[in-house]
């Protein structure tokens, strides 16, 4: 028996005046999502409590099955685990964007998809600034992306705690960010790091004269903090190997942590111009030797947060045609299967920011009995009398150990 996953990232939305009315999954030509439903079973699962803030490690960590409220400890650990970064009992992983605030506002959460070079050069600087505060480790990662570590002395060292609260920058794009400053236990010491981050910015050269004509990171923005989660391994929770293919950190570190084996394909990018097919003929060869298999798209979430309508559509297409179509394709040779299709949350282009709320998802494979819905979409989905109204319970349902 085989199982496939496909998670179209914050693909759920809203109608969308530019699409006559329609939302995005409504208005794309999607024939291999519709057909998942109708030879299966369409549903709504809520992937992000209310108590929590809504995002890809929240959304995943429940889509694979594990309440965010009892094991999430933050979004920036899973990223440490992504990059091999070993993090003690009492150290903390945080996320270090390169921005550019422009007026007080967000005006790119990307710093304009700063090139690697760039962000090589910045991590120089902010390590060699902090060179006598050995508590302090940056870590490069791609683009804008990178890690910041607080190394505890002991356990008494702890500056932060579960009241830290600090806001993803993606959530504040063309927004003032007055109000959305760290705060709380230790909200001084990234406070800190922010602001002596605006000066050394402006002493890199390769970063004041970007060669593609995009504006330069103005400062570093802080989030996502966290200690060490301690999860139990997939095999023991489901007994499932399994294996993910993702270009996003996050998802390489959660997969690691469960014990999966992370599949790197070349051309996956993280944004709208990944190699779908890449990732649809990785999936197909992974599962000949896998029980399980996650493909993640992150090109629609990024389309959303971007406000880009048309590309959220042309994303969906390409998701469809190059991975699900030749997927199921595949499923269907080979014997016994399962297929679902699920995002890990709403992101919504009227506000470029995730958000919370059902997403639909689509089951379909052996001992699935196909139910009346014809097609993969948020408004279908919400006539279903399937809810299953805490995201974690998906997984032990696709896998038939619940009803």
């Amino acid at each position: 028996m085989k199982y496939v996953l496909v998670i179209p990232d914050g693909c759920a939305d809203e109608p969308q005046d530019a699409l006559g009315g329609k939302t995005p999954l409504q208005s794309a030509n999607v024939p291999h999502m519709d057909a998942v439903v109708s030879e299966g079973i369409l549903g709504r699962t809520d992937t992000v409590p209310a108590s929590m803030p809504s995002g890809s490690d929240v959304g995943t960590m429940s889509l694979f099955g594990y309440d965010p409220l009892v094991y999430h400890t933050g979004r920036a650990p899973l990223e440490a685990a992504a990059q091999g970064i070993e993090l003690g009992p009492h150290d903390w992983a945080i996320r270090c964007n390169f921005v550019t605030i422009a007026d007080g506002n967000m005006a790119s959460f990307t710093a304009s998809q700063l090139p690697n070079d760039v962000g090589a050069e910045l991590v120089a600087l902010l390590q060699e600034a902090t060179a006598e505060e050995p508590q302090w480790e940056f870590h490069q990662g791609v683009s804008y992306r990178n890690l910041l570590i607080y190394r505890a002395k002991d356990a008494d060292d702890r500056p932060f705690d579960t009241g830290t609260s600090t806001t993803p920058p993606h959530d504040l794009t063309d927004q003032s960010i007055e109000h959305d400053l760290p705060s709380g236990r230790g909200s001084e010491l990234l406070l800190d790091l922010m602001e002596r981050s605006k000066k050394l910015f402006t002493k890199s050269a390769k970063n004041q004269k970007r060669t593609d004509g995009q504006s330069p990171a103005t400062q570093i923005w802080l989030w996502g903090q966290g200690s060490r989660p301690a999860l139990k391994p997939f095999l023991e929770q489901f007994n499932k190997t399994g294996a993910v293919i993702t270009a996003v950190d996050l998802l390489r570190g959660l997969g690691r942590l469960l014990g999966w084996d992370v599949i790197e394909v070349e051309g996956a990018t993280g944004y709208i111009d990944t190699d779908y097919a890449a990732k649809g003929r990785a999936a197909i060869e992974t599962l000949k030797n896998t029980d399980f298999v996650v493909v993640h798209v992150e090109a629609t979430d990024e389309a959303s947060h971007e406000g880009e309508v048309e590309e959220k559509v042309k994303a969906l297409e390409n998701i469809d045609e190059h991975i699900v179509g030749p997927v199921h394709g595949y499923l269907k040779s080979q014997g016994d299967y399962r297929l679902l299709v699920c995002p890990d949350h709403p992101t919504f282009l009227r506000t470029k920011t995730h958000s919370h709320g059902y997403v639909p998802f689509a089951i379909c494979g052996k001992n699935v009995r196909p139910d009346q819905a014809g097609s993969y979409d948020e408004i279908t989905a919400g006539s279903s009398n399937l809810l299953l109204p805490k995201g974690h319970q998906l997984m032990p349902f696709f896998f038939g150990t619940s009803s």
